[in-house]
């Protein structure tokens, strides 16, 4: 997810304590809960707009308000979801669909074959500028259409045969293509509203949706609540007549809220402090989670447009100590760019496991070494480096850390900058920094979704580093199904990436819950696709 994607949240106003506490529910757990499920998620989503959208409040919001011609399973399989079945053509090019007849949107209106190729092709179209255009790129001419290198519209591989019926046509096999069909770059969107109104995604009243909920009030920077969808196609299923999705991105306040009974579920971790107690009190629970948290390297800016003082800066960190002594959930130090938790090249590999470390953690000799090399012995004449992070009590501790170990190891001089959640955002787009706190947090369970983000061009790729031989190996890990070839093609990738490190890798995440016990039928995937269709209060 979805940064995919960036990991980060905004500095809001403490929410009034009129959210009131309380649990509702029959015994047996079948019945609908009367009182809202309430969920901390967050910062302000930057967007509802699921073919703009980037971040992890939006895509958590959106997981209960859309769907894709998939859902997901907690495996991170594909399941059907608009769709109730699909063919798939012996060369694996050519994909049909079959929609339900009794999907709805919000409005009443039936869900169509047309509504989804409407949002998958103005995802693409260079007007909208999605930074999630690239992963429409598997649909033949995606990217030469999104690029403006020659196709137009009409020739990208996605078709409404009628309404119930969709013919999507790949560029190239793609193992992992059904799986995206639960993205949300990949739902659709309701072409009336949307071609009526650009600001549609804004306000609840033309926010037509399609999911097990409806957006019925949003007060910014404070909280959005959801209804159960009347017209969804599987509303038997839905277990919780309202959500109420709280955004705080204060680790203090959110814990606080929990604490006090005001939250049932708190997706935004607690302050790191505080970890060990609520472990031990069993308020905190530990989920699998497909995530890398890194520090984006500008490539264009010096010292940093020289790999040898990426490379020392990289090797000059104790990830060991950060994960003990600031995280302490149970996360690993990344000495590589992919995580765990993703298959590999045999049955029941994991790809991480197989492909092993890429660097040594906390080598300071050889990082000293690099730097001297690079022209800066002991950090002389070595110019000033800004750390910029995201608002949050955690970035800001890890930050710290580092700036202490650069200092240190390297006799660098490093200040802090941190800025609120879209400011932060701003910066980064816009390359004004030099070494920035990031997250990339897997999209979908296959080492590509962090694989292809490195490429050129890539929305995500915020270094805005290029390698044409790095290009090349992406390319043929996309252009087959054969496994074994395809993970051969990443780990050499991935190697090169190591070696040239426009991005340092940090740790591996867990994705650290607050939830309460009587909290039940929540679907987590290892992905961090959080679904509350089944979710209810016992």
């Amino acid at each position: 997810m979805l940064w995919k994607k960036v990991f980060c949240y905004t500095l809001i106003l403490i929410l009034a304590t009129s959210l009131s506490a309380g649990c509702g529910g029959a015994k047996d757990g079948a019945k609908q809960t009367a009182k809202p499920l309430r969920v901390a998620i967050g910062a302000e989503p930057e967007t509802l707009d699921p073919r703009k959208s980037t971040g992890i409040p939006e895509s958590y919001v959106e997981n209960q308000i859309f769907e894709g011609l998939a859902a997901r399973d907690q495996n991170g399989n594909a399941i059907p979801g608009v769709a109730e079945k699909w063919d798939i053509a012996a060369d694996g090019l050519k994909y049909t669909f079959h929609l339900r007849a009794n999907a709805k949107w919000s409005n009443g209106d039936p869900v169509t074959a047309h509504d989804f190729e409407y949002a998958w092709k103005t995802t693409l179209s260079p007007e909208l500028a999605s930074k999630y255009a690239d992963q429409l790129y598997y649909l033949k001419n995606g990217e030469s259409y999104n690029k403006k290198k020659g196709a137009s519209a009409d020739q990208v591989g996605v078709k409404a045969i009628n309404d119930r019926t969709l013919e999507v046509t790949l560029e190239r096999p793609t193992a992992y293509f059904l799986s995206l069909m639960a993205f949300h770059t990949y739902f659709p969107v309701h072409k009336k509203t949307a071609e009526a109104n650009t600001n549609w995604a804004k306000d609840p009243k033309t926010l037509i949706v399609n999911g097990p909920f409806t957006i019925t009030n949003w007060v910014h920077n404070s909280k959005i609540e959801l209804t159960k969808h009347e017209s969804y196609w599987d509303k038997a299923n839905v277990k919780s007549e309202k959500l109420e999705l709280v955004l705080s991105d204060s680790n203090t306040t959110v814990m606080s809220m929990f604490e006090n009974n005001q939250l049932d579920i708190a997706e935004f971790p607690p302050p790191v402090a505080e970890t060990p107690r609520l472990l031990k009190e069993g308020k905190l629970k530990i989920y699998p989670y497909l995530g890398t948290y890194y520090f984006a390297i500008n490539v264009n800016k010096a010292p940093f447009d020289n790999p040898k003082v990426r490379q020392a800066f990289a090797l000059a960190i104790n990830r060991k100590a950060i994960v003990e002594n600031i995280t302490r959930a149970g996360e690993k130090p990344a000495t590589a760019w992919v995580p765990f938790g993703l298959p590999g090249a045999k049955a029941g590999e994991d790809y991480r496991k197989a492909s092993g470390d890429y660097f040594k953690d906390n080598d300071v000799e050889t990082a000293k070494k690099l730097l001297a090399e690079a022209g800066y012995p002991e950090g002389k004449g070595l110019p000033p480096v800004t750390i910029l992070y995201n608002t949050n009590e955690q970035n800001k501790a890890i930050s710290e850390a580092i700036q202490e170990m650069w200092r240190k190891n390297l006799g660098a001089v490093v200040n802090l900058t941190n800025q609120e959640w879209k400011v932060y955002l701003a910066s980064r787009k816009q390359g004004d920094f030099q070494v920035a706190r990031s997250a990339w947090i897997g999209d979908y369970v296959d080492a590509m979704t962090f694989a292809d983000v490195m490429m050129s061009g890539n929305g995500n790729n915020v270094s805005k580093w290029t390698n044409r031989r790095y290009d090349e190996l992406i390319r043929q890990a996309q252009s087959t199904i054969d496994q074994p070839v395809r993970i051969k093609a990443m780990q050499e990738a991935e190697k090169l990436l190591m070696e040239e490190m426009p991005v340092i890798p940090i740790y591996f995440y867990v994705s650290r819950v607050l939830e309460k016990p009587n909290v039940k039928g929540v679907t987590r995937g290892v992905d961090g696709g959080v679904y509350l269709k089944g979710a209810y209060l016992q």
